[in-house]
């Protein structure tokens, strides 16, 4: 059961941080140089010195050590699922945040349905490894 709560955990690691990581990187599509590998430094270093970007990706990666963790004592047909899934809706729910906006109905219902989905994944491993 504690594998459940650190994928969650895993899920709202990746979900919460990725519309961030994507507001925060926009401004290195300003970034124009001359040669290909001038252009990749700059961008590299950009990326680097800036900790708008820095601080939601270094939490993002605890994320993916967390799930690698989690992954040496949980199923594979129960981790993954749970946390990709998760980490849609927490996505959805940071990204409406980061916009002022209420998710749209269709988002609301996918949520539901990939709630639901998950919540089945949950209580067949439990009955599974009940019998």
């Amino acid at each position: 059961m504690l594998d459940i709560y650190a994928l969650i955990c895993v899920a709202a690691l990746w979900g919460l941080t990725n519309p961030i990581i994507k507001k925060n990187s926009t401004a290195i599509k300003e970034i124009k140089a001359k040669s290909a590998i001038t252009q990749l430094r700059l961008e590299i270093k950009y990326l680097l010195t800036h900790l708008e970007y820095v601080a939601p990706m270094t939490v993002n990666q605890l994320g993916s050590v967390l799930y690698f963790f989690t992954l040496q004592n949980t199923d594979l047909t129960l981790s993954v699922p749970l946390a990709n899934s998760l980490t849609f809706i927490f996505t959805a729910v940071g990204g409406s945040y980061l916009e002022e906006k209420l998710p749209t109905k269709k988002v609301l219902a996918g949520s539901a349905f990939i709630l639901f989905g998950t919540i089945l994944c949950c209580y067949d491993k439990q009955l599974m490894n009940h019998l």
